[in-house]
């Protein structure tokens, strides 16, 4: 078990492997995710204060490099409890005025991830 700590959420207790825009979900806090998590919208925008993998699903690395946000934020729906995590959701329902966040959520990352580990990649921006 790892603790994520939802800035504008709370401190949760998470399975290593918990899809991580769930668990943003299980601590209180509506993040976005309008494309049902499949790495298209980029609704699921966090950043990291701590914890921040250096492998990507190639799909969230071509997603933020077409949208040139690669190396400002990550997408929660693409990203695999792995360790304890202090992340900022960055599009919530309330601040967005969606009705809701999107389709619901597969527990597991899709499309099916091929992780990479882009060259010069920095986890753990302060």
């Amino acid at each position: 078990m790892y603790t994520v700590n939802v800035k504008g959420g709370s401190k949760i207790r998470v399975a290593e492997g918990r899809r991580l825009a769930i668990a943003v979900e299980d601590s209180g806090t509506e993040i976005g995710h309008r494309c049902g998590g499949y790495a298209r919208c980029t609704t699921c925008r966090v950043e990291f204060a701590k914890g921040e993998p250096e492998h990507f699903s190639r799909a969230e690395y071509e997603k933020l490099k077409d949208r040139k946000l690669l190396g400002s934020v990550r997408l929660a729906c693409q990203i695999v409890v792995d360790g304890d995590m202090t992340v900022r959701p960055l599009m919530t329902v309330p601040e967005m005025g969606w009705a809701d966040p999107g389709p619901p959520l597969e527990e597991t990352v899709t499309p099916e991830p091929d992780w990479i580990t882009p060259p010069g990649s920095s986890p753990d921006k302060v």
